[in-house]
C-alpha cells in the first residue's frame, strides 16, 4: 500500500524529472560579450515551476535555428491550457512578430535568462516601425474583424487585433532581446494592455532598434534598455489609465530615453544615463508625467523637455530627483525657457510643471516651481521599490502536499497546512477552493503565477462569512513581518456577506503584488457564477482589500473590480508605511478606495472607474480623519456612456495634510470597432464626468479643476473666503436631472432639454420656466430655425434621429431625414470636439513626428459631410456626422460629435463658428462651409472646457468649473463664479444681452 507520504515523495521526484529533462538541452551558446555600462542581467526563475498545465517552448535555442514557430506555437497552445509558457535558457533566433496572445504569460526559465535574437539585417525591421514581440488583443465588439490591426506586426496580417482596454493578464518576464545591425525599424514589444499585463525583468540590448518599448499600458519592472535611438515610445494608453514604470534603468539611447505623450507615466527608482534628453514629451501634446527617485545622470540637453506648457492638460512632477553632468532639468519646448541646473551634481526635492490649485475652492493657474540644491557627492541609488522572490529552489509545490487545485474539492485544512509549515508556498495553475480564513504567517511568502487561472475560491454560503458579524477575510495576514502575496487571485463567492477577499495587517517590508479580486462574475468550467447566483446583492460584501490594524506595505499592479464589495481598497487605523503602485479599483456601487485615520501612505499611479449599471452614485474615493498622504498620477475616470450627472470624485472628511499632485477626472477615451459601414475608431468625451475633482465635506469647498498638476490640503483648517456671484446672476430654475442641449429664439426665449425625463424645457421673462413636452424619444440638443421651429437631436435609433417640432404643437413631429445638396441657411455644429487619434499609431516613421493633437483636430475639421439634416424651412442644417454603435438598439449606446456634445453652435457658411476641443481643453473659432467643414481655425483660449460663445462685441464666455470672460484680443478678463458647475452657455434674451448659464440641476442667467 502506497501512503500519502509516499505519493508525495513519487511526486516530487517525477517534478524534478521532468525540470531535469527541460533544462538538460540548455546548453547554448554563450551570450554576446557585454558592452560597456551594461549590467549582467539575473534570471528570477533559475530553475522551471512545475505545473501541468504550463507550456514549455520546445525550441533549438543555439542562436543560429529560427525558433519563431515553436515560440508561437506553445503561445497559441497555451490559450487553451493555462495561459502560462515557459522559455527554457538558450538563445532563440526571430524572424518574423510574435504575437503574445490575450491572457498568456511568457516567462524565461534557466539559470541564465533566454535571449530572444532579432540577427542582424533581418527582412521587414530595416524601416518603419516593427515589433519582435507583440502583445495583442481580442474581437471585444465580436465585429469579426480589426478595426485598426497593428502595423508593425512582420508580416503585417490585417486579421490581426491589437491589444486594447480589455487585453488582460498577458506578461513578457525574465526574458531579454538582443537586436542587430540593420534593423533600424525594430521595437523589442508592442504593449499595448490593460490590467495585469506587465514587462518584467528583461533587459533590451537595441543595437540598431528604434525602440525597446513600443506603446504601453499598466505596469513594467525591473527593465534595462541599453542603446537604441529610444528606450521607450509611447502614445496614449489604450484605456487611458496610468502607467507605471520600477526599477529600470536606460543607458546610452541616440535621441531619448523615453519620448511620449498622454501615457500617464509614473516613473519610480528610474536611471537615465548619457543620453541627450531623458524624457521627450512630443510637440503639441500635454502629459501626466510624475517620477520618484529619478536620476538623471550625463544628460546633455534636458532631463525631461515639455510641450503644451500652457494647458491643464500638462502636468510634470518630481520628487527626490538626483541628476549630475545634466545641466537643464527640464526644457519647456513652446517658450523656449530652459530650467538650469544649480550645479554640476543636485538634488530635485521638487519640481512641477502645470497648473497649480492654491487652495480648496481656488481655481488653478500655470506654474513652474522648483526646489533644488546642489550636492557635494552623489547619494546611492534608491533600494528597489519592488521586493524579490525566494529563489525558485526554495518554493514548495502545492500540488506535492497534496492540494489538487480542482475546483471541486475543499482544500481549507489542506491548504492551511501547508501554509502553517512551509515559509514558501507555490500554487500551480487551478481553483482552490475553501471555507474558511486562510491565515498567513509572518514570514508567509504565497507564489502563483497567472492571477486568472490560479485562484482561491471561497464557497458560497461559508459559515464563518454568513451572517451579521465582523469582516473575515479569505485570507488575512499576521501583524506585523513581511510576508508576500503575488500572482495569485482571490474570489469571494457570490453570497458571503462578512467576506474580505484579504485583510493585510502586516508590516512596512511586506508585498502585495499583481493581486487579482475577482468578480461580480467568474467561470468555474462551463459554469457562469457570481452576480446572477440567487441570493447575490451588489454591494453586498465587505470591502475587497482592507489594510487595517497597522498594517502596511507595498501593494503593486492590483486590480479590484468586484461589485459584490463595498470597496475595492480600504486603509484604516494604521500610520505604517504604505506605498501603493498602479492599483486599479473600479466598478463599485459607493466608493472605490476608502481610508480612515491613516498616515504616511502614497498612491501613485492608482486608478478608479466607475460603469454605467454599477457606479452611477459612486464616487471614486472618501478620506476621512487622514494626513500625510501623497496621491500622484491619480486618474479618476467615468465611461463615457455614462448618462447620470455625478457631484464630485473625491470626498474629503476631517482630512488635512493630503498632497495632490497630477490629478486627471476625465469620462474620455476611444474604441475601435467595425460595422456594416466599415472599420475604424471612435474618439469621444462624455458629458458625465464628475462635475468636481474634491469636495471638502468638512470645509463646504470644491476643486472643480478636473486637471491639475499641485494642490495642497492643509493640516489645519484655513478659513478660505467663499467665492463672490456676479451682482446680476440670478438662478431662474432648479431641480432638474442634467440639463443641456439648449438655444435661444429670435426673442430671447430659451429652449432645452433634461435628457433623462425626456423634457423639453422653454424658459421666458414672462412665463417663467414651462414643459413643452414630456413625451420626446431621448432628446440631446435643439436648435432654432427661422422659422421658430424646433430641430432636435435623438440619440434614438441606430443612427440617431432628428425631427422638427412647432413648439406650439410640440406632439406633432416631423422626421428629417438627411438629404445631399447644398444648404441655403446656418450651419449647426457641435459645441464640442473630440480629436485625439486613440488607437491608431500615430507615429510617422517618414517624418519622424506625430501630428499635434490641434493638426488631428484640423484634419478632422477639414472633412466634408455631404449629406445634412435640413429644417424644413431650410433656415438651418445640421452635418450628419458618422454615428458608431456598439450593443443592439435597446440597450445598446450610440456615440458621434454632435451627440456627445453639451450643445449645438451655428454660424452661416463664411462666418467663424466658436467650439472647445476637450482633447486640448482648448477653445477655437474657425469659418465654417456649407458641406459642415471648418477650417483657418485659431485658438481664442487656453481653457475649453463644455461650452463657450462669443457676444455682439466679441467677449468670449468660456465654461470650465466656472465662467472665464475673455477681451476680444484674448486677454483674460476673470471668471464668473456659478454655485453649480456650468456645462453649457446660451446668449439670449430679448436684447441679446442675457448670458443663460446651464448646469447639470439649475439654470441660471446674467446680464452681460
Amino acid at each position: 500500500m502506497v501512503t500519502e507520504r509516499g505519493t508525495r515523495c513519487v511526486r516530487h521526484i517525477v517534478s524534478l524529472a521532468l525540470g531535469l529533462l527541460v533544462l538538460a538541452p540548455l546548453a547554448a551558446p554563450a551570450a554576446a560579450p557585454r558592452r560597456a555600462g551594461e549590467v549582467p542581467s539575473v534570471s528570477v526563475y533559475e530553475r522551471l515551476p512545475a505545473d501541468p498545465a504550463a507550456v514549455v517552448v520546445r525550441g533549438v535555442g543555439d542562436g543560429v535555428a529560427d525558433d519563431t514557430a515553436a515560440i508561437q506555437s506553445a503561445i497559441d497552445a497555451a490559450t487553451t491550457r493555462g495561459h502560462v509558457v515557459f522559455i527554457p535558457e538558450g538563445r532563440y533566433r526571430l524572424t518574423r512578430t510574435v504575437l503574445l496572445r490575450s491572457g498568456v504569460r511568457v516567462l524565461g526559465v534557466g539559470r541564465r535568462r533566454p535571449v530572444l535574437v532579432l540577427a542582424d539585417n533581418t527582412p521587414g525591421f530595416a524601416q518603419g516601425v516593427a515589433a519582435v514581440v507583440s502583445f495583442t488583443g481580442e474581437d471585444q465588439f465580436r465585429a469579426g474583424r480589426p478595426a485598426v490591426p497593428p502595423p508593425t506586426t512582420v508580416p503585417f496580417d490585417p486579421a490581426i487585433f491589437d491589444g486594447t482596454q480589455t487585453t488582460f493578464y498577458s506578461a513578457l518576464a525574465n526574458v531579454d532581446f538582443e537586436i542587430g545591425a540593420g534593423n533600424a525599424g525594430a521595437v523589442a514589444v508592442r504593449f499595448r494592455v490593460a490590467q495585469h499585463a506587465f514587462l518584467r525583468h528583461i533587459d533590451f540590448h537595441l543595437g540598431s532598434a528604434f525602440a525597446g518599448v513600443y506603446q504601453v499600458g499598466n505596469e513594467a519592472e525591473d527593465l534595462k534598455f541599453y542603446g537604441g535611438r529610444y528606450g521607450i515610445v509611447a502614445e496614449k494608453t489604450a484605456p487611458t489609465w496610468p502607467f507605471t514604470l520600477l526599477d529600470s534603468t536606460f543607458v546610452g539611447q541616440r535621441d531619448a530615453a523615453i519620448r511620449e505623450h498622454e501615457a500617464g507615466m509614473t516613473l519610480v527608482n528610474v536611471v537615465i544615463r548619457n543620453t541627450p534628453v531623458g524624457i521627450d514629451i512630443d510637440e503639441g501634446y500635454g502629459e501626466y508625467l510624475w517620477g520618484k527617485q529619478v536620476r538623471f545622470e550625463n544628460v546633455s540637453r534636458a532631463g525631461v523637455i515639455i510641450s503644451m506648457e500652457r494647458s491643464a492638460l500638462t502636468q510634470v512632477g518630481f520628487e527626490d530627483a538626483i541628476a549630475s553632468n545634466t545641466p537643464v532639468f527640464a526644457h519647456l519646448r513652446d517658450s523656449g525657457t530652459d530650467i538650469a541646473a544649480p550645479g554640476q551634481q543636485y538634488r530635485v526635492r521638487a519640481f512641477s510643471h502645470g497648473y497649480r490649485v492654491q487652495s480648496l475652492g481656488a481655481t488653478g493657474a500655470p506654474a513652474t516651481s522648483m526646489d533644488a540644491a546642489a550636492v557635494a557627492a552623489l547619494p546611492p541609488r534608491s533600494m528597489p521599490a519592488i521586493r524579490a522572490l525566494p529563489a525558485v529552489t526554495q518554493w514548495v509545490n502545492a500540488r506535492t502536499l497534496g492540494l489538487r487545485g480542482d475546483g471541486a474539492t475543499d482544500e481549507t485544512s489542506a491548504l492551511q497546512r501547508a501554509i502553517d509549515q512551509h515559509r514558501v508556498l507555490y500554487l500551480p495553475t487551478g481553483r482552490y477552493n475553501v471555507s474558511k480564513p486562510l491565515r498567513l504567517r509572518p514570514d508567509s511568502v504565497l507564489i502563483a503565477l497567472h492571477p486568472d487561472t490560479t485562484q482561491i475560491v471561497l464557497a458560497d454560503h461559508s459559515p464563518p462569512f454568513a451572517g451579521v458579524g465582523n469582516t473575515r477575510g479569505l485570507v488575512e495576514s499576521a501583524r506585523g513581518g513581511a510576508p508576500i502575496m503575488s500572482g495569485l487571485g482571490l474570489w469571494t463567492g457570490a453570497i458571503n456577506p462578512r467576506a474580505a477577499a484579504l485583510i493585510w495587517r502586516a508590516g512596512a517590508e511586506s508585498l502585495v503584488d499583481d493581486v487579482r479580486i475577482h468578480g461580480p462574475v467568474v467561470r468555474a468550467g462551463n459554469k457562469v457564477m457570481g452576480a446572477n447566483e440567487p441570493g447575490a446583492r451588489p454591494d453586498g460584501q465587505q470591502a475587497s482589500i482592507w489594510v487595517t490594524d497597522g498594517g502596511g506595505g507595498t501593494f503593486t499592479a492590483i486590480w479590484s473590480p468586484n461589485t459584490l464589495a463595498s470597496a475595492g481598497f480600504l486603509v484604516t487605523d494604521t500610520s505604517t508605511p504604505g506605498h501603493v503602485y498602479e492599483l486599479s479599483a473600479e466598478h463599485h456601487h459607493r466608493h472605490e478606495i476608502v481610508l480612515r485615520n491613516v498616515r504616511n501612505w502614497e498612491f501613485l499611479g492608482a486608478q478608479t472607474e466607475q460603469e454605467v449599471r454599477d457606479g452611477p452614485y459612486a464616487v471614486s474615493m472618501q478620506i476621512h480623519d487622514s494626513s500625510d498622504i501623497l496621491f500622484a498620477n491619480y486618474r479618476s475616470y467615468r465611461v463615457t456612456r455614462t448618462a447620470r450627472p455625478m457631484e464630485t470624485a473625491i470626498q474629503l472628511f476631517n482630512t488635512g495634510s493630503i498632497r495632490f499632485r497630477n490629478v486627471h477626472v476625465n469620462a474620455e477615451s476611444g474604441f475601435a470597432t467595425c460595422d456594416s459601414k466599415g472599420c475604424g475608431t471612435f474618439e469621444r468625451a462624455s458629458k458625465y464626468p464628475f462635475e468636481n475633482t474634491i469636495r471638502d465635506m468638512t470645509r463646504g469647498l470644491d476643486v472643480r479643476e478636473r486637471d491639475f498638476a499641485v494642490l495642497d490640503v492643509p493640516a489645519v483648517q484655513v478659513d478660505v473666503p467663499a467665492p463672490r456671484e456676479a451682482a446680476s446672476l440670478r438662478r431662474l430654475a432648479t431641480g432638474f436631472y442634467g440639463l443641456g442641449g439648449g438655444a435661444a429664439d429670435a426673442s430671447g426665449q430659451l429652449y432645452f432639454v433634461d435628457r433623462f425625463y425626456r423634457r423639453l424645457h422653454r424658459w421666458s421673462p414672462e412665463h417663467g420656466l414651462e414643459i413643452v413636452t414630456d413625451t420626446l424619444d431621448d432628446p440631446v440638443s435643439v436648435a432654432v430655425d427661422a422659422s421658430g421651429d424646433l430641430l432636435v437631436l435623438s440619440s434614438a435609433g441606430r443612427d440617431s434621429t432628428v425631427y422638427s417640432l412647432d413648439p406650439a404643437r410640440p406632439d406633432q413631429l416631423r422626421v428629417v431625414t438627411p438629404s445631399s445638396g447644398q444648404p441655403q441657411g446656418r450651419m449647426l455644429i457641435p459645441g464640442n470636439f473630440w480629436a485625439n487619434g486613440e488607437f491608431a499609431d500615430r507615429y510617422d516613421p517618414a517624418t519622424g513626428r506625430f501630428p499635434t493633437l490641434a493638426q488631428l483636430l484640423a484634419a478632422k475639421l477639414a472633412e466634408a459631410r455631404p449629406n445634412s439634416f435640413k429644417s424644413p424651412d431650410g433656415s438651418l442644417a445640421l452635418p450628419a456626422f458618422r454615428v458608431w454603435n456598439q450593443g443592439d438598439e435597446r440597450d445598446g449606446w450610440r456615440w458621434s460629435d454632435p451627440l456627445q456634445a453639451y450643445g449645438l453652435v451655428s454660424a452661416a457658411p463664411g462666418e467663424r463658428v466658436v467650439f472647445t476641443n476637450s482633447s486640448e481643453n482648448r477653445t477655437y473659432d474657425g469659418v465654417i462651409a456649407a458641406a459642415g467643414a471648418i477650417s483657418d481655425l485659431r485658438v481664442l483660449a487656453d481653457r475649453g472646457g463644455e461650452s463657450a460663445v462669443r457676444d455682439a462685441r466679441g467677449t468670449l464666455y468660456v465654461a470650465n468649473g466656472e465662467v472665464f470672460v475673455y477681451a476680444p484680443d484674448g486677454t483674460a478678463r476673470g471668471s464668473i463664479h456659478v454655485p453649480d458647475r456650468p456645462i453649457q452657455l446660451v446668449i439670449g434674451g430679448p436684447d441679446r444681452r442675457t448670458l443663460f448659464i446651464l448646469t447639470q440641476r439649475a439654470l441660471y442667467a446674467m446680464q452681460i
